[in-house]
């Protein structure tokens, strides 16, 4: 346990007091800093800071509390900011533990997060929600958990491997460290005045704790309102800036997220820029990072870069990582900014336009300093059944990708999902497809590929098939059990053997993502625990990241971050057209829709 880390304010206030009226020493002095003031918007030259028991006893001149066993940190001008708090974060995409992630974004000055765990909630219910919960109480990081709300995602439309309800999400927010409800994907339930939704969201109005949300419609009629009148306020989901701004002028908690595959920064910061609206409101996150990603360009520091290099001045997006998030789940009293009694979670920038974190604090504790963290990894051990969640029926064969066409026809018109690059969002398109010996084929020619979705909680051999395009695959396949959000077994390709091939291998290792061509295995990287995530360290598991992407280019994909793209198939919950094991998703009717245009 990293020292301090949890003293309450109660326990040392006292103490706080005396070395801030110079009658005991601090444990810590940081000298002659550039005061970056999250409160007041100024940078505030020459300021100390004293530090005791894990906290913030004063901030202005601090000769008075340096005694001879005094640290002394001497900032040499260097800026001094509030540790930086990701809002909305799903430590699973980065396909690492609670423990590899935090060795991973420290570094990166990210000292606090509130995750939702409902990638591992879809596959083992609360108890992996508990395991990640408690795994985060042990390290250098502030580990805040948001209870999942939507698991399964779409409960008629895919088969997850748990369930949450209302007294499971009862429970959890009882647990310390919880601090509301994880987003609430199931709008259309919200809307339709589901009673099962609305229980949830009602466990956790009535203990006063936050119910995040996720509202991927059009924010400019009156759905939007009646999301937030169910006692939603906050959302991740705006890519645009006419989104952006309906939300922050209903009085919602705007989240704008630069993730590995989702780069909205760029239009939904122009809300601000353009308009000179207050930021109190707005918050930056991540939402989904892979671990290649983090090592490559960083955490929540590429994030506030990128607010800067769209324009928006440096402090205000120092605070949308800041007291913004820590007003948001109400735990400002501890985190967000430096003033006295507060924890002393602190950052030493030397730029502050390019976010450059020379060393970062948490609990008056160096943690990391040039980019290297100081603290080793803790061991973790996730019980065994954790590793043997993926169960299939039985091994794959070219048999259960056939798709018989409905006549003697040369071709058939279907109904295709198209991606993005880029983007969470997907179109459906209708294309034509060749019918060969009676099954309709992929058509790599025509960038169409064969897409697939496998239950692989329970064995019960059910699965869909239709076809993707967007991708570019020339050859081969492409398999992942990190497929949101029930995470079933997730299969693309251009031919029936690739595909089956991929499947078994996954199914065999665990789980993770892998790409094949004509029966071989090109890139694997294997994620046991949950199919989601690995134990290894996160550059071993960037490395084996960076391989695949490789393999992926090799077939033909040159999308930028194209797992995460590929991964979001399978989500009944954001338009246009998605996969699951059930079937076509119309996600704008919230139905099952059929694959032949004129069936």
């Amino acid at each position: 346990m990293l020292p301090n880390k949890n003293n309450h304010l109660a326990d040392v206030s006292q103490h706080l007091v005396d070395v801030a009226m110079g009658r005991t020493p601090a444990d810590l002095v940081i000298t002659d800093a550039q005061l970056v003031n999250v409160h007041t918007a100024e940078i505030i030259p020459h300021t100390d800071v004293a530090i005791a028991k894990g906290r913030i006893a004063l901030v202005g001149k601090a000769d008075h509390a340096i005694g001879p066993d005094t640290k002394v940190i001497d900032a040499q001008g260097a800026y001094l900011t509030p540790g930086f708090l990701d809002g909305h974060i799903h430590v699973e995409s980065s396909m690492v533990t609670v423990t590899g992630f935090a060795q991973a974004v420290v570094p990166y000055g990210t000292t606090g997060i509130f995750m939702d765990p409902h990638e591992i909630a879809n596959v083992l219910g609360l108890e992996g929600v508990r395991l990640m919960h408690e795994e985060g109480k042990n390290l250098p990081l502030r580990v805040f958990t948001t209870v999942p709300s939507c698991v399964p995602a779409a409960p008629d439309m895919e088969d997850a491997g748990a369930a949450i309800g209302p007294a499971e999400v009862k429970e959890a927010l009882s647990w310390e460290g919880v601090v509301g409800l994880g987003e609430m994907m199931n709008y259309p339930g919200v809307l339709a005045n589901d009673d099962q939704v609305h229980a949830i969201i009602k466990e956790t109005l009535r203990v006063g704790k936050v119910v995040t949300g996720h509202f991927a419609m059009s924010a400019t009629d009156n759905n939007l309102q009646a999301y937030l009148a169910a006692g939603a306020t906050s959302c991740h989901e705006s890519v645009t800036k006419e989104d952006t701004l309906a939300k922050l002028r209903s009085g919602m908690y705007t989240m704008l997220r630069e993730g590995s595959a989702w780069h909205d920064v760029k239009e939904t910061i122009r809300a601000i820029t353009e308009e000179d609206i207050d930021t109190s409101y707005c918050l930056l996150c991540s939402d989904d990072t892979h671990p290649e990603t983090i090592l490559r360009r960083g955490h929540l520091n590429h994030v506030v870069r990128r607010a800067i290099e769209e324009g928006l001045n440096p402090i205000r997006a120092i605070q949308m990582v800041t007291i913004n998030t820590a007003r948001y789940f109400r735990c400002d009293q501890d985190l967000g900014s430096i003033a006295p009694g507060k924890a002393a979670d602190l950052l030493l920038l030397s730029d502050l336009t390019r976010v450059t974190v020379d060393k970062v604090l948490l609990a008056g504790n160096v943690v990391a300093e040039k980019g290297k963290m100081l603290i080793a990894e803790p061991a973790v051990e996730y019980p065994a059944f954790v590793r043997q969640s993926v169960r299939l029926a039985r091994p794959l064969t070219t048999a259960d990708f056939l798709i018989t066409a409905p006549s003697a026809a040369a071709e058939v018109e279907l109904r295709v999902i198209k991606i993005i690059e880029a983007q969470v969002t997907t179109e459906e398109m209708q294309r034509t497809v060749p019918v060969n010996n009676g099954y309709l084929q992929a058509d790599p020619a025509s960038d169409i590929a064969k897409v697939a979705v496998f239950e692989r909680h329970r064995s019960s051999g059910s699965h869909a098939l239709g076809f993707v395009t967007g991708f570019g695959f020339a050859k081969g396949a492409v398999a992942s059990t990190v497929a949101h959000d029930s995470h079933n077994l997730l299969i693309v390709g251009t031919n029936d053997e690739d595909m089956a091939y991929a499947g078994n291998v996954l199914a065999e290792c665990g789980g993770g993502l892998v790409a094949v061509a004509e029966g071989q295995v090109l890139a694997l990287v294997e994620l046991p625990v949950a199919g989601l995530m690995s134990d290894r360290p996160v550059a071993e598991v960037a490395a084996a990241v960076a391989a695949l992407e490789q393999a992926w280019r090799k077939l033909g994909c040159t999308l930028v971050s194209p797992f995460m793209t590929m991964a979001m198939l399978s989500l009944p919950v954001i338009p246009a057209l998605r996969i699951t094991n059930r079937g076509l998703v119309d996600v704008n009717n919230f139905s099952i829709t059929q694959l032949l245009v004129n069936s």
